[in-house]
This record gives C-alpha cells, sequence and structure tokens, in this order.
C-alpha cells in the first residue's frame, strides 16, 4: 500500500514539472519563460590580437580590433543551435572581421552566404547573429 502512495505521488508530481512554466515578475506566465522586467544577458569586451579571437562566452560582445580587419571567430553552428550573439565593434578606426569554424554566415533574408562579415563604422557596426544548427544568419 505504501508503495502505491508513494508511486502516486511521484508521479503527480513529474507530471506537474514537466508542465511547468517559470514567470519572473509575473504570477500568470504565458510562455516556459516570461519575463516581465527588465533583462540583462552577459556582456564581454573582447580585444582583438595577433590570431583570431574566439567568441565562445556571452550574449553580448563588445568586439575591440587592435588592428583592421582583425578577425573574431564564431563557434561552430552545429554545436551549438539556436545559440544568439549580439556583436559591436567599438573601434571607431579599425574594421573587425567576423568569420565562424564552420558553416557560413548568412544575411537574414538572403540565401547567398559568405565566409566573413566586415564590421566597421557606417556597416553592420552592431548585429545580432543566430545559429540555425548548419550555418549563422545575421541582422543589424
Amino acid at each position: 500500500m505504501m508503495k502505491n502512495i508513494l508511486f502516486l505521488y511521484c508521479f503527480f508530481f513529474l507530471n506537474i514539472t514537466v508542465f511547468a512554466q517559470v514567470g519572473v515578475g509575473t504570477i500568470d506566465p504565458k510562455s516556459t519563460l516570461d519575463i516581465n522586467g527588465n533583462l540583462s544577458v552577459k556582456h564581454l569586451t573582447l580585444t582583438g590580437s595577433g590570431t583570431a579571437t574566439d567568441i565562445n562566452d556571452g550574449v553580448y560582445l563588445s568586439v575591440d580590433p587592435q588592428a583592421t580587419d582583425q578577425e573574431f571567430r564564431l563557434p561552430n553552428p552545429i554545436s551549438f543551435p539556436g545559440r544568439v550573439y549580439i556583436i559591436r565593434n567599438i573601434n571607431n578606426v579599425n574594421t573587425a572581421q567576423l568569420t565562424t569554424t564552420s558553416g557560413l554566415l548568412f544575411p537574414k533574408g538572403s540565401t547567398i552566404g559568405s565566409s566573413q562579415v566586415y564590421m566597421y563604422e557606417n556597416n553592420l557596426r552592431t548585429i545580432i547573429v543566430i545559429s540555425d544548427g548548419f550555418n549563422w544568419t545575421y541582422m543589424d
């Protein structure tokens, strides 16, 4: 009898957690994660070096190339489907070259990808990149 009660108790609570929604600042969440308030994400500043600087952490990234066309490399999009980065070139003089270890970079709404994107004043100064599991899509 005790085993049956314990089984039913565990079954009941496992079903509740499977369909749980989390609300921050709300008692009636409408999505799996529902935030009613401000959101802060991890911010990093990556300073360029003589070799490619790997992007592997953070969400909002300030890139600071120390030379023209300094390379900042996104991770393999296959390994991180759904990953999102917001990237801004904070250097007013030098161009940042954004590349990826695998796949291509596609502008939003285009079927033509490239192996690099150049970020400089008046050209993609700030972009958002999203992995679709095979390539990166970017938009400004």
